[in-house]
């Protein structure tokens, strides 16, 4: 693979190629990647060993890149474990000089190319910050509801039992019967029977 001999000029297109699973194989990484020109002294790979991805192809590929130079991948999620973290790297490539061509997405990557492989990047940038955005705003919904149903009540709309079961349940108060048995013979929650019945036991108090 990689002969990491230093070089002075920018220029060379370095190849890399991952693979995440025992089961998966980098022969079609490396056979893409011979196909597009780069020789195998110029191409890193990192294989999960055991329960652990090795990374120190990357590491020694990012150290050794230079300014002038192209990273080039089969597929761009190979670079990275999420699309914010590829991101993330592409931008600081991009700072010390450094492109990232892909071979086979859907719509090849190059950042170096100010046509339309530029584009598609920039386009992947902005679905990533719509994608942030909207997990933040479900997670925050979730929340929302989370806390409200532990409220007892819906987000939006409250939650009406039927004035039958609310007048059986205060029946069942002046029986006598827990607020455990009777949430039990009128299926209304607990927190609600605290709300129904309070007005109820008023009366019951003002009555004696």
């Amino acid at each position: 693979m990689a002969n990491d001999s230093g070089h002075q000029q920018g220029g060379l297109e370095l190849g890399y190629a991952r693979v995440s699973t025992t089961k998966q194989s980098l022969e079609r990484q490396l056979d893409a990647l011979a196909t597009a020109g780069i020789p195998s002294t110029q191409i890193y790979v990192d294989k999960k060993t055991g329960t652990t991805v090795d990374r120190d192809g990357l590491n020694r590929l990012l150290a050794y890149a230079r300014p002038g130079d192209t990273i080039v991948v089969h597929t761009l999620d190979r670079i990275g474990r999420n699309l914010r973290e590829v991101l993330n790297l592409v931008h600081d490539l991009s700072e010390r000089g450094v492109g990232v061509r892909s071979l086979a997405d859907p719509l090849p990557i190059n950042t170096a190319d100010e046509g339309m492989a530029r584009i598609a990047f920039l386009l992947l940038a902005l679905f990533a910050e719509m994608e942030r955005t909207f997990t933040a705003e479900r997670a925050a919904h979730a929340h929302a509801r989370a806390v409200a149903e532990a409220n007892d009540r819906h987000v939006g709309r409250p939650v009406a039992h039927p004035a039958e079961k609310i007048e059986y349940a205060r029946l069942l108060k002046v029986q006598g019967d827990s607020l455990g048995m009777i949430a039990a013979k009128t299926g209304i929650p607990m927190t609600s029977l605290h709300r129904y019945l309070a007005p109820a036991d008023q009366e019951i108090t003002q009555g004696q």
